[in-house]
C-alpha cells in the first residue's frame, strides 16, 4: 500500500491554483506542504507551485513545521518592499506537517489550509483557521465574519504582532501530535467546505489506499459544492479547487 497520495480536482474555476509538495532529507525527515492559491490565474498557478516545493523543502530540511514556514514567510515578506505592488503579488494559504524520526509530528499554518489526523476511526483537526469567521464568531444576534475572508497567508507582510493587535492571532500557527500509526490529510478549503456545510463526515471517506482516498475526498467534494449553489440559484453553480493530501504515518 501507498505511504501518500494526493488528488486534485479543479471544480468549476479557470486554474488549479492549489498545490500540494513532499519533500525527504537525508536523515528521514520528511515534510507535506498543501497551498491554497488566492486568485485565479496561470500566475497564480504558477507561483503557488513553486512555493510548495519550496516550503516541503524548507521544512524538511529544517526538521520542523514552524521553523520551515516561518523561514519562507520571512522570505517572502523580504522580497516584497513596494508597497504599492504588496496588495498584489501573489498569496497563498499554507499548511506544511513535518515528521522526524524519533519526534512528535509538527504542523504549522497560515491562512485556512486544514491539517487532520485520523486515529482509531476519529477526526481531528489540528489547525484552526485564518479567517473572519475566526474573529468574528457566529452568534444569535448575527452570521459571524466571513470565512472567505482570510486573515493571514503566505505572501504577506504582516507580523505576528501586526496580526495579533489586528485580529487576535499571530501569522503562523502551530500544533504537534503524536501520529504514529495514524492517517494525515491535509485539505484545501475547497476539499474539506462542502462536506463540512452539508453536515457530511470526512473520516468516512479515508478508507483504503491513500491516493483512493484524496480522490474520494475531492470528487464528492466538488459534486456536494455543485449540489448545494444549485439549490441556491440553479443558474450560478459553483465549485472551488479542490484538494486533499493522504499519508499513513509508520
Amino acid at each position: 500500500m501507498r505511504m501518500y497520495g494526493t488528488a486534485q480536482e479543479t471544480g468549476l474555476r479557470d486554474n488549479q491554483c492549489d498545490a500540494t509538495a513532499v519533500y525527504t532529507a537525508p536523515d528521514g525527515t520528511r515534510a507535506y506542504a498543501l497551498l491554497d492559491g488566492i486568485g485565479s490565474s496561470t500566475a497564480v498557478q504558477d507561483w503557488t507551485r513553486a512555493a510548495a516545493r519550496r516550503l516541503a523543502r524548507a521544512a524538511a530540511r529544517r526538521g520542523n513545521a514552524e521553523t520551515g514556514l516561518r523561514a519562507v514567510y520571512d522570505a517572502y515578506a523580504a522580497e516584497r518592499t513596494d508597497p504599492l505592488t504588496q496588495d498584489y503579488a501573489p498569496k497563498v494559504a499554507a499548511v506544511v506537517a513535518v515528521l522526524a524520526p524519533g519526534e512528535p509530528m509538527t504542523v504549522a499554518w497560515c491562512g485556512d489550509s486544514r491539517a487532520y489526523l485520523l486515529t482509531g476511526g476519529e477526526l481531528r483537526c489540528l489547525t484552526n483557521d485564518h479567517n473572519m469567521r475566526r474573529v468574528i464568531p457566529p452568534s444569535g444576534w448575527h452570521n459571524g465574519g466571513s470565512r472567505n475572508r482570510i486573515t493571514s497567508c503566505l505572501g504577506s507582510t504582516y507580523t505576528d504582532e501586526e496580526l495579533m493587535a489586528e485580529v487576535g492571532h499571530p501569522a503562523i500557527e502551530t500544533a504537534t501530535a503524536v501520529a504514529q500509526g495514524a492517517r494525515l490529510l491535509l485539505a484545501s478549503d475547497g476539499a474539506y467546505e462542502p462536506h463540512e456545510d452539508g453536515r457530511h463526515g470526512i473520516a468516512p471517506l479515508m478508507a483504503g489506499d491513500p491516493r483512493e482516498a484524496a480522490r474520494t475526498l475531492t470528487r464528492l467534494a466538488i459534486s456536494r459544492s455543485i449540489a448545494a449553489s444549485r439549490a441556491l440559484d440553479p443558474a450560478r453553480p459553483y465549485a472551488d479547487n479542490a484538494t486533499a493530501l493522504v499519508a499513513d504515518v509508520a
